[in-house]
């Protein structure tokens, strides 16, 4: 007769996984909430929201050629958290694969369109309220490789706001015992928080994207159509802001 003994599941650490949380949001996108709400204090303080500016993507250098450094060197360095996210899930699925690349991207192209058709008239109601700063998101500095970059940089959010955000974050609350609400909603926060610099419709908006795909992740177990939709919503904005800021004189 066989002794062997299946050996129970490891009970997960909780002070450890606390500060494995932690140090992961503080390498990431909490240290983007601090400055986040940083920068909201100072536009307050500074003239209000109505008048104020938040830019994304903006030139680095005067060089053509350092300024191409810089941006690649800026969006590798903020891939970094997300390799880390994922080495310290090895062995979990969060569902950032192949596996169904029909199927993710059709959801994703639908939640783009959930999220961004709605997003776009909450920009202007916030900007006629005077609680949404006014959003640029391409350089003036426009060069061959530009559209590339913003791209890139599109890509580049999407990873790193699902996987940390959605992905390593609603894996490592459950491992704490929380409930799927009170994960989805601290999520949803999270995504606002770090957004606040745009200004406080922005930042609602962030929130209301954070529980439609906080809701998703915990139905499916799949982030893959999320950085999809994410990466989908940036390259409209970024792009398209570059594409017809002149021809709507908003660069």
């Amino acid at each position: 007769m066989s002794t062997d003994v299946t050996p129970a599941p490891a009970v997960p650490d909780r002070r450890r996984v606390r500060a494995e949380i932690w140090i992961v949001l503080g390498l990431s996108l909490g240290q983007s909430a601090v400055y986040a709400v940083l920068s909201l204090v100072v536009k307050l303080t500074n003239g209000g929201l109505r008048t104020s500016t938040a830019t994304l993507n903006s030139s680095r250098a005067d060089q053509q050629w350092l300024d191409l450094t810089l941006q690649v060197l800026s969006i590798v360095f903020a891939l970094v958290p997300v390799f880390l996210a994922l080495y310290l899930l090895a062995g979990r699925s969060i569902g950032l694969d192949r596996r169904s690349p029909g199927r993710d991207t059709a959801t994703g192209v639908l939640l783009a369109l959930v999220i961004g058709v709605p997003g776009l008239g909450l920009y202007a109601a916030g900007r006629a309220l005077g609680v949404t700063a006014e959003i640029v998101t391409a350089p003036d500095t426009v060069y061959w490789w530009t559209v590339v970059i913003l791209v890139a940089a599109a890509l580049q959010n999407g990873l790193l706001e699902e996987v940390v955000v959605v992905g390593y974050l609603h894996e490592r609350l459950r491992d704490l015992g929380w409930g799927m609400w009170p994960v989805i909603i601290t999520s949803a926060l999270l995504r606002g928080s770090y957004h606040l610099y745009q200004g406080f419709g922005q930042a609602i908006g962030n929130v209301v994207m954070g529980l439609v795909f906080g809701w998703w992740y915990q139905r499916t177990g799949r982030v893959m159509p999320l950085v999809i939709a994410h990466t989908l919503l940036d390259v409209v904005a970024f792009v398209g802001y570059l594409s017809l800021g002149d021809a709507l004189g908003l660069r």
